[in-house]
């Protein structure tokens, strides 16, 4: 393998080569690094180092010990040469050692005596993923290493989402939710979307409002991308889905610059599939939203450059990409313009390496990213389907981030690291409503308009503004790590502290237009709108007799809020012996949320300890087999936009009415009051605009949300070009938190433990941890407080319940110059009776303040299958040289549907016992748990790409040519499970939300030199 001195390398058996691979096997010891390092063996010898010399110009020198092993740890990422010392001559030699984020590469030397007869005219050798498929024993955590190179070859689309997707565990999120920068979102094993974690070069990037998505970088300036689905170390935290890490590239001793367009026409794409109604009278079959006619034109631009500013000193990488989309989208019946849309999404990168002296290393980076929306709307006639006449601009839209992030590395010693990070990010989130020219209300569900008024037809007034985003809503994020690891004998010790500040700075949403918005709606004439709080039967006023009703609905919030997070770890990874290593280490998080007056409504500052337990077995002591495992509890804090509900005093009230006519702009005519609670506009979760006592929004012994988590695996090599793998993971949700709103249950509770109601205030909704008992303080007339304990049975909960199993397989071939491949099956099971912050199947984005949990009565039946559960799950791509110019690629996923289900009024008596509608686990007045109505279709989806790399060009030059869903496969992610009653089915019951992307190519150039 090494033409060195002829010889071959026993000792080489040891090598650890597995997380070279396109996907890594087990992940690094310390998950989301930024860094590597090199280690390995080496003959027993006197006055014997490992000189360690970088492309960056970093030079260390590290002792071996009187065990023949060495170590040089956070070893920025680059190529290496690797050189063995005897009494300061170079007796063996290796080159071009590439590192992987976080992994241990190993590199080690002939057994036999060192000599002089071995140096100075060694021949280089790559230890990296074209080597031989060895295991790194050194791991005990579950990771996936995406580099650049992977990136450059496979089919994928430009995100960390969509990188994301090549790990086991990972699906897509649902099409409901966006991230901050309008990208998808992911589940792993189980977890909502809003429960991962995101950084860049080490600094978390997590969106701090409501944790949907992060910021990431330009495609192009990828250098790694690390995908933790678990068993990561005590060192980092804030997840209890999943971790994607980004690390971007620096610049080295030879300049490199390249450029790259990329294309993705319309006329290249196929026709989407409309949605159509399932249920209604003559609207069945009908189309409800027109797809078809849905086209857009992507063109990406990025180039970069990167080289010495000093040669060995200083160093730059600077990356820019610029995305333009241009298209359209037909919106339903409901509202229903052609939006002729642009987005522009420009990114920017820029990183500066200085090596201030052998040893100590400061990096800086800088990182932009935006996404602007702007557009026109045109009318749209649905009995032509065709375009109308212009009707105004569309909103403009532009969230901003600017990031900056600072490392210090300083190799104290031989023995003695640190490492110190610090970074900020702002963001902003201007939008620019629409000047529709309209001054009425926004009307939505205007299909449920009373067909006996219009004739069948949909008659709105124009108006395309709904609510407002505060134009000068910000928010900002500090994050400090400083983390100092030291070498004793054979036990590897670091400590370090992680805090971090988020600040959302006024935010907030009011109704745009009239100042208030009007919505139609159809239910049953003799059933009341709502039970709690009360409105009346629409059957009893005029116009009501059919089960035709509008309401009126005022939302506003605007408030500045704020979260502190702050933890200390200490971790030992200790080889016991040649074959075991453990890694032990535990974590300490404190988190605390503050509303509009910064005063703290949700403080979590008692110790709460997370231990991290792992072990790898080197099970022949030649790193062919290894049997590893972890196990592991990890906390996660509320993120700052909760308290915008629940502790800033919103507004969110709905006035029912039935009507007697529709006026030619929409609105309805000879309206008459349904009856309520208030005897005016009602609020299901009490917003009524009243800022709460922060000492009553949240239950006085409220838990983090936590998760534990257990894995165990093995990794087999078959032989020098195969690695065969499994690994079970089992995930346990312990808390939750979400509000619980029957204050009912609170009140009985209280007079039952001899609180005087009336002279105590008991609010309508409380923060708490659901299926626990909850102590809530309640405030008195004379200022004090009154706690009271109000147990599950009292409320009438089962026990709060989210678990997931999965057993996944995975069989290896790394990229040999000639192919590389990599399949996986995953079976899973994800079931419970919360999702956790969100709920997928109706949307429900508003961050642990979902229905769940409000009432008994919305929780009976409702443990079943999860929303992102997917039994089965087949990933597998890979890239095959087909000839010297010529390379193809594929990326392939096969997975079984998401469940269904049905939400309709409760009981077989079919009301509405707590005022939300057909939300409740019972279809047709039978009892229907998650996943009881069967499964949505199994997804194939196969996606392509053919490069071409002509050697006229010297391989600087390269076409691609990509297609997205090869089989142009539409099959449903999602339908609509809102049922209604058995007299009066939802038009919208079981009606598609979202298909898969039709297929679509991509043709791109790319030069680098």
């Amino acid at each position: 393998m090494y033409a060195t001195t002829g010889y071959r390398n026993a000792a080489l058996r040891k090598t650890l080569l597995a997380a070279a691979l396109a996907a890594s096997f087990s992940g690094a010891i310390h998950a989301q690094a930024t860094s590597g390092r090199i280690s390995g063996q080496a003959p027993i010898a006197e006055n014997e180092t490992v000189l360690v010399e970088g492309a960056n110009g970093l030079v260390r020198e590290v002792p071996v010990d009187t065990k023949g092993r060495y170590v040089a740890d956070a070893l920025p990422l680059t190529t290496y040469k690797v050189s063995l010392r005897v009494g300061g001559n170079t007796v063996d030699s290796r080159d071009n050692v590439t590192l992987r984020v976080g992994i241990a590469t190993d590199v080690s030397f002939e057994s036999s005596a060192p000599s002089a007869a071995h140096a100075q005219d060694l021949s280089g050798v790559s230890v990296s993923a074209t080597a031989l498929p060895k295991i790194d024993v050194t791991s005990v955590s579950s990771s996936t290493i995406i580099t650049s190179q992977d990136l450059a070859k496979l089919p994928l689309g430009r995100s960390a989402e969509s990188i994301a997707l090549l790990a086991p565990g990972t699906v897509p999120g649902s099409t409901y939710f966006k991230n901050a920068l309008g990208g998808s979102v992911v589940s792993f094993a189980g977890s909502s979307v809003t429960e991962n974690a995101y950084y860049v070069n080490g600094l978390n990037t997590t969106d701090p409002l409501s944790g949907f998505g992060g910021i990431s970088l330009p495609y192009g300036a990828i250098d790694q991308q690390e995908v933790l689905s678990g068993g990561y170390s005590a060192a980092y935290g804030r997840s209890d889905g999943g971790v994607i890490s980004q690390v971007g590239k620096s610049g080295t001793n030879e300049w490199h610059a390249g450029a790259q367009v990329l294309w993705a026409p319309a006329f290249a794409q196929s026709d989407a599939r409309d949605i159509r109604y399932l249920h209604g009278g003559d609207e069945k079959g009908t189309i409800f939203q027109r797809n078809a006619q849905n086209k857009q034109w992507v063109t990406t631009v990025d180039g970069y450059a990167g080289g010495p500013l000093i040669k060995d000193k200083l160093f730059i990488f600077a990356a820019v990409e610029a995305q333009r989309t241009e298209g359209n989208d037909v919106g339903s019946r409901n509202s229903a313009y052609d939006t002729q849309y642009r987005y522009e999404d420009p990114k920017g990168y820029v990183k500066l390496n200085w090596n201030i002296n052998q040893n100590n290393i400061l990096e800086l980076t800088g990182l932009s990213q935006t996404h602007r929306s702007t557009g026109e709307k045109y009318n749209y006639d649905y009995d032509t389907l065709s375009n109308g006449d212009y009707a105004s601009d569309d909103q403009t839209l532009k969230t901003s981030a600017r990031i900056w992030v600072g490392k210090f590395t300083s190799y104290i010693t031989d023995n003695l690291t640190l490492t110190a990070m610090y970074g900020k990010s702002k963001l902003s989130y201007y939008n620019e409503p629409i000047d529709s020219g309209v001054t009425g209300p926004f009307i939505g569900g205007a299909d449920q308009q009373n067909p006996a008024l219009t004739g069948g037809r949909i008659i709105t007034n124009g108006q395309t503004l709904d609510t407002i985003d505060n134009p000068d809503h910000k928010s900002s994020n500090r994050n400090l790590r400083v983390d100092l690891n030291y070498k004793l004998g054979d036990h590897s010790i670091t400590a370090g502290i992680d805090n971090q500040d988020s600040k959302d700075i006024q935010d907030g949403t009011t109704i745009g237009g009239a100042g208030y918005e009007l919505w139609y709606a159809h239910g049953d004439a003799d059933k009341n709108v709502s039970d709690n709080p009360y409105v009346g039967m629409p059957g009893n006023y005029p116009g009501g007799q059919t089960g035709y009703f509008a309401y009126i609905r005022h939302y506003n919030t605007l408030a500045t809020v704020a979260v502190k997070q702050r933890a200390q770890y200490v971790e030992d990874n200790w080889q016991v012996n040649d074959r075991l290593l453990l890694s032990l280490g535990v974590r300490n998080d404190q988190f605390t949320n503050y509303n509009p007056f910064g005063v703290a409504y949700l403080r979590l500052t008692k110790p709460q300890w997370a231990p991290r337990l792992g072990f790898s077995w080197d099970v022949n002591g030649d790193s062919s087999l290894k049997v590893y495992g972890n196990a592991g509890r990890y906390f996660l804090a509320m993120p700052a936009s909760v308290a915008l509900r629940t502790a800033s005093g919103s507004l969110a009230v709905n006035e029912y009415y039935t009507y007697t006519g529709i006026a030619a702009d929409g609105t309805p005519t000879g309206l008459t009051p349904i009856a309520s609670a208030t005897g005016g506009g009602v609020s299901p979760n009490g917003e009524y605009g009243q800022a709460p006592d922060p000492k009553t929004v949240s239950a006085k012994n409220i838990h983090s949300e936590s998760q534990d988590e257990f894995i165990l695996g093995f990794d087999k090599q078959l032989n020098d070009a195969y690695v065969w793998g499994m690994k079970a993971t089992v995930r346990h949700l312990n808390n939750a938190l979400d509000d619980v709103c029957d204050n009912g249950a609170i009140s009985r509770a209280a007079e039952a433990q001899g609180a005087d109601l009336a002279n105590v205030t008991i609010g309508s909704c409380y923060l708490s941890n659901p299926g626990r008992a909850n102590v809530y303080q309640l405030k008195s007339a004379d200022g004090g407080y009154t706690n009271v304990t109000v147990t599950n049975k009292d409320f009438g909960f089962s026990h709060l319940k989210r678990n997931y199993y999965g057993l996944d397989t995975y069989l290896s071939h790394p990229f040999d110059g000639t192919w590389g491949a990599k399949i996986d099956y995953l079976y899973s099971r994800s079931y419970g009776n919360t999702e956790g912050q969100v709920r997928t199947d109706v949307g429900q984005g508003s961050v642990s303040a979902s229905r769940d949990w409000d009432y008994e009565t919305l929780m009976e039946y409702a443990n079943g299958y999860l929303a992102n559960d997917r039994k089965h799950v087949i990933k597998f791509y890979g890239s095959y040289q087909v000839a010297a110019e010529w390379m193809l690629s594929a990326n392939v996923t096969v997975a079984s549907g998401t469940p269904r289900e049905c939400l309709g009024l409760y009981g077989t008596a079919q009301n509405d016992p707590s005022g939300y509608g057909s939300y409740y686990h019972y279809c047709d007045g039978q009892p229907t748990r998650p996943g009881d109505k069967g499964r949505n279709p199994w997804q194939e989806n196969i996606d392509l790409t053919a490069e071409y790399r002509p050697e006229w060009a010297g391989k600087k030059l390269a076409f691609n040519a990509t297609v997205f869903n090869v089989l142009n496969q539409q099959r449903a992610n999602q339908i609509d499970p809102v049922y209604g009653t058995t007299t009066t089915v939802k038009d919208s019951y079981q009606r598609v939300i979202s298909y898969q992307t039709p297929r679509y190519f991509r043709l791109g150039v790319t030069y680098d030199f």
